[in-house]
């Protein structure tokens, strides 16, 4: 027979600990998860090459004013899976190669300070930088052809800042970034890769 002095202590019990996750929230479930921006939903790009190669020269150094290791979102992974979602290799039998060479994906940082000595307005100002070229290498005939871009963003924000809201800053950044880029170097392989470009756009014809 189960009494009531049993019981008890286990509804106390069971009300302390729900009593205390409600006023002690998982402030880790809570924060929010960046990703970096994909391309994938776009056609992309199939280019007249056996392989493509990604490939990183860029190195960070984990001291400021360089700050790319603090975002949420890394430009230089964003940049690798641009080059996997936007570009195809669509020939196999050639012996073409292409290349996606990173040559920045930094962040700096500095300081600007403000004219009023009373409240704090100093600002950090960030700027992104991104350097990618292609080149594409025929292997039979030795010739090659490249294109390059180098997107840049700046954002200034207060120097009080929090880090949640600065993290949302700089994803939003990061993705204007890339947007950005997607747009100039798909440009660009149209124009200057043109030859080595199998799904070319259809353009209008103005009588």
């Amino acid at each position: 027979m189960i009494t009531f002095k049993n019981i008890l202590p286990l509804a106390i019990l069971g009300f302390f600990i729900s009593a205390c996750s409600t006023i002690f929230p998982q402030t880790e479930d809570e924060l929010p998860e960046y990703t970096e921006p994909r391309y994938n939903t776009e056609e992309p790009i199939q280019l007249s090459v056996n392989k493509i190669n990604i490939v990183s020269e860029f190195t960070p150094t984990f001291t400021r004013p360089h700050v790319e290791h603090l975002f949420p979102v890394s430009i230089e992974k964003s940049a690798k899976l641009w080059a996997q979602d936007r570009l195809k290799a669509a020939d196999y039998s050639s012996r073409k190669v292409a290349e996606v060479v990173i040559k920045d994906a930094g962040v700096t940082e500095e300081i600007e300070k403000g004219d009023n000595q009373i409240f704090n307005n100093d600002r950090i100002r960030y700027r992104a930088n991104l350097i990618i070229t292609i080149r594409i290498t025929d292997l039979d005939n030795m010739s090659q052809a490249s294109t390059n871009v180098e997107a840049w963003r700046e954002l200034a924000i207060p120097a009080d800042t929090d880090i949640a809201e600065k993290e949302q800053y700089w994803h939003g950044m990061v993705n204007k970034l890339f947007d950005e880029f997607n747009i100039k170097m798909s440009d660009n392989i149209y124009k200057s890769l043109n030859m080595y470009v199998i799904n070319k756009p259809i353009t209008p014809t103005y009588y």
